[in-house]
């Protein structure tokens, strides 16, 4: 059975741990958790490195438990954070936990021993009343131990409500909950997490007298120091509907080899031999970026499918490659706006297109791709156009059968002069 700290240690995963953990997890068989927030009906790709966590967790002989935090997603973690996030409502968590719990389900094994768990503080804290908590709870923790968090610290300049000031107690009880009902010996987390997760050691010490553990992870930057799993168009999502699989598989794939070798081994479940022979054999010709594909055709498979890392292969060859008419017609519409983003487009009725417009008409006056019907039929005798990836001449004529998803024609003039015509 693996060691779970050498396993995080050698991919450069291990930030800080409580002493002792590491004795603990060298006898395997041991009950750990980490929190995810429900405020969105995603996880996204930053939430990997704990899902990953979890993951060499439960592959080193251990049971996980991913907690959603239904109750502490309507209080807000300040954590990392500068100002005081919207909260939400009942209804909207319960619609984010259930998204969030599917999405757990295709990473975690919870079948046969060591099955994962996925909890929902809720539960437990619905049933908590306000005075009963800070009877209980509340005077085992010092208001000048509360202070002294970081996540507390940073915010006493632009100020804190009393809700997230409270936060660090309720997600320490959430441990000492799953230490008592569930057997949970350890938490786990980012490092910016400590400070709560702290809180909970110290809870489970001063209420029960009892032991518990923690390790944290790094938070994962990009070399530049910019935040990791961010693109210009913002967050990139584990849900194919927030951020399709071509984007997602074109996120990794653009990975700067200065970051590479870091995501390979938090991201891939490769064994450490097979990672440093891609790694070696990406250095001999680093242009082939055989990291990259690598990690973009692993992730893409596992956080969606075969079928859609194949998808996104073939997406990616319109713009890239040598891509087929008929490859081109299997993308559905979502992947085409999403191919040809920033690629100028073009109006046409859809009516003229069924019925048939001729090749010059179609390139210059219509679609306004080339300035003219000179221009049109100079680049068609040059062979130069091609119509959804095949050559056109200047006697073709469009027709319904020729619209990509009932809707779109690519026009091409060589190589790289891409112009989509959207048929309305």
């Amino acid at each position: 059975m693996k060691n779970f700290v050498e396993e995080l240690r050698w991919r450069g995963m291990l930030h800080d741990m409580i002493p002792g953990s590491e004795d603990l997890l060298a006898k395997g068989g041991v009950t750990g958790y980490i929190g995810f927030d429900p405020t969105a009906d995603s996880l996204g790709i930053g939430n990997m490195v704990q899902i990953m966590t979890l993951t060499h967790f439960q592959r080193s002989g251990n049971t996980p438990i991913a907690l959603i935090g239904g109750a502490t997603g309507m209080v807000g973690d300040p954590s990392g954070k500068s100002a005081e996030r919207n909260l939400l409502d009942l209804e909207q968590l319960e619609h984010n936990l259930q998204c969030q719990k599917k999405q757990l389900e295709k990473f975690l094994n919870f079948e046969g021993e060591h099955a994962a768990q996925i909890v929902n503080n809720y539960d437990w804290f619905s049933k908590f009343g306000y005075l009963e908590f800070i009877r209980d709870v509340g005077k085992h923790i010092s208001v000048n131990y509360m202070m002294a968090k970081d996540s507390v610290k940073n915010r006493l300049e632009t100020g804190m409500s009393f809700t997230e000031f409270s936060y660090q107690l309720i997600q320490g009880y959430d441990f000492y909950y799953l230490w008592k009902h569930f057997g949970c010996k350890i938490q786990m987390g980012g490092s910016d997490q400590w400070g709560n997760i702290t809180t909970g050691t110290e809870l489970i010490r001063r209420m029960e007298g009892g032991e518990a553990f923690a390790i944290t992870t790094p938070l994962i930057k990009k070399a530049d120091g910019s935040k990791f799993g961010k693109s210009e168009g913002g967050n990139i999502w584990l849900d194919p509907k927030r951020t399709s699989p071509y984007k997602f598989y074109q996120f990794l794939l653009n990975t700067a080899d200065a970051d590479v070798g870091t995501y390979m081994r938090v991201f891939s479940i490769k064994e450490r031999e097979e990672i440093e022979a891609i790694e070696a054999e990406h250095a001999q010709v680093p242009h082939m970026r055989l990291m990259q594909r690598s990690l973009a055709e692993e992730l893409t498979t596992r956080v969606h499918s075969e079928e859609y890392l194949q998808k996104a292969i073939d997406a990616s060859e319109v713009l890239f490659g040598k891509a087929t008419s008929e490859a081109l017609k299997a993308l559905d519409e979502a992947t085409i706006l999403d191919v040809f983003e920033g690629v100028p487009q073009g109006h046409i009725a859809k009516s003229k297109i069924e019925n048939g417009l001729s090749s010059v008409d179609l390139l210059s006056g219509e679609s306004g791709f080339l300035a003219s019907n000179g221009e049109a039929r100079r680049a068609l005798k040059e062979n130069s156009i091609s119509v959804n990836k095949n050559k056109v001449q200047e006697a073709f004529q469009t027709s319904a059968d020729d619209l990509i998803a009932g809707k779109y024609l690519l026009l091409q003039r060589g190589k790289k002069n891409y112009f989509l015509v959207i048929a309305e």
